[in-house]
């Protein structure tokens, strides 16, 4: 660094400390009498014979006081107990020393082990990019999943949403694609999940062969909710620094019903009105602000899919219905099609690939919506041809629907340990149809 810069970079150098107190302690919310801090900001909370500080985020104010929101619990925080701002938001270490590791939703490696090599400080907050230095999503990205390459494929950059109940496969899903999808890396983050459960995900569904070419970030559903809400924005962040490395990154989130429900759980602590079925405005806010910062940008790519928890099936719960207005795409698991056995779940005909149109051959589009039409026709006369009241030849559509019906259900099943290539997928589905050329 020479002279001059050295000069500026002392003059910009605060010199005081600006300190605060704790005043109050309220559930999950803290007010503190000072210091001088914006919303946003971390803040570091010291406590008397303690040796590291609790942080804790400004969330809003009251009168004069600060409004904070702790990353960590709060049992040791007691009156009086000194505030100091940092004057920036929270920042993490980005770099590819990252790759491999399992990481808290503050960045830190979740083993204690420390991480090595060249390291770059990187804030969680950012814009999305500019929507016209967003290139147009022309390029399919094969996902190794037969019944979404040959029927919903996605394009690098498309955000994708899994809806499903619990228990209908949605994790098995995702590692499914961690371990196959053409991506140059992953990024996995695990929001709200209980704590058996991350484990079993990274050794059962992701294994050793996605865990070396991916990122998991882990927020448990005993941490604070501002944990949760920091994970899912520490895992994006991370996608888009590699992706302004000028890779093709994959990021998944599970789940985003869980992150709306931390956001839901600030705002009714700051005193937000709750409007929408329980939710409050802030949730509204929060989920075009993470979901628009993934996609295409200038450098590089994040095709995202973010889960959706729909128990009941009740597609047009708040979350749900506000998620599949952002994004480009949604997948639906039917626990019914589960129930019978086929894995993966995926009710083709709920589901939807918006850029699928942009990114596939005349020739596999025209087979896809073949595929479909069957598929829609031997639904619309299942109840007929269950009980023997279709007499065949009374439909050359559904006689076909019919005689295809098998062959189309072993195309759409697909075992874990079942590996597909792309260009496979949508041979065996032109094969299918009719071959169409």
């Amino acid at each position: 660094m020479n002279r001059s810069a050295l000069i500026d970079r002392l003059e910009t150098i605060d010199p005081y400390h600006r300190l605060g107190r704790v005043t109050r302690v309220v559930g999950i919310l803290i007010e503190s009498r000072g210091p001088r801090a914006s919303v946003g900001d971390l803040c570091r909370i010291h406590i008397t014979g303690e040796r590291d500080p609790v942080l804790a985020e400004v969330v809003g104010f009251s009168g004069e006081n600060l409004l904070l929101m702790p990353y960590a619990p709060i049992q040791r925080i007691a009156p009086e107990s000194l505030v100091e701002s940092t004057g920036h938001g929270l920042k993490i270490k980005v770099g590819d020393a990252l790759i491999g590791k399992v990481l808290d939703g503050l960045g830190h490696p979740l083993d204690g082990s420390a991480l090595n090599g060249l390291l770059t400080d990187y804030p969680t907050d950012q814009p999305p990019p500019n929507p016209l230095e967003r290139p147009r999503i022309a390029e399919p990205l094969a996902l190794g999943i037969r019944a979404i390459d040959g029927l919903l494929t996605v394009g690098k950059g498309q955000r994708v949403g899994i809806f499903s109940g619990s228990g209908v496969g949605k994790s098995t899903l995702l590692g499914m694609i961690a371990r196959r999808a053409a991506a140059d890396i992953n990024v996995i983050a695990l929001i709200g999940e209980r704590g058996r459960e991350v484990l079993e995900f990274i050794e059962a569904d992701l294994g050793p062969e996605g865990l070396e070419r991916s990122v998991v970030v882990v927020a448990t559903s005993d941490q604070p909710a501002l944990m949760r809400i920091k994970g899912a924005l520490t895992a994006t962040a991370i996608a888009e620094y590699f992706r302004s490395q000028g890779l093709d990154v994959l990021l998944m989130m599970d789940s985003l019903t869980r992150v709306a429900m931390a956001q839901r759980e600030i705002g009714l602590a700051v005193g937000e009105p709750p409007t929408t079925k329980g939710y409050t405005p802030s949730v509204f806010a929060l989920l075009p602000q993470l979901l628009e910062r993934t996609g295409s940008a200038k450098n590089g790519t994040i095709t995202a899919f973010y889960t959706v928890l729909v128990d009941g099936g009740d597609m047009d719960e708040p979350i749900a219905d506000a998620a599949r207005g952002i994004l480009d795409g949604h997948i639906v698991l039917d626990r019914k099609i589960a129930e019978k056995g086929q894995y993966p779940a995926i009710n083709v005909l709920k589901s939807v690939s918006r850029v699928m149109t942009n990114v596939v051959t005349p020739d596999h589009l025209k087979a896809a919506n073949r595929f479909r039409a069957l598929l829609a026709k031997y639904e619309e006369a299942e109840d007929l041809i269950q009980i023997g009241a279709y007499k065949s030849g009374s439909s050359p559509e559904i006689d076909e629907a019919i005689r295809l019906r098998p062959a189309m259900l072993d195309y759409l099943k697909q075992a874990v340990d079942e590996k597909v290539e792309g260009r496979e997928a949508i041979d065996r589905l032109t094969k299918l149809v009719g071959g169409v050329d």
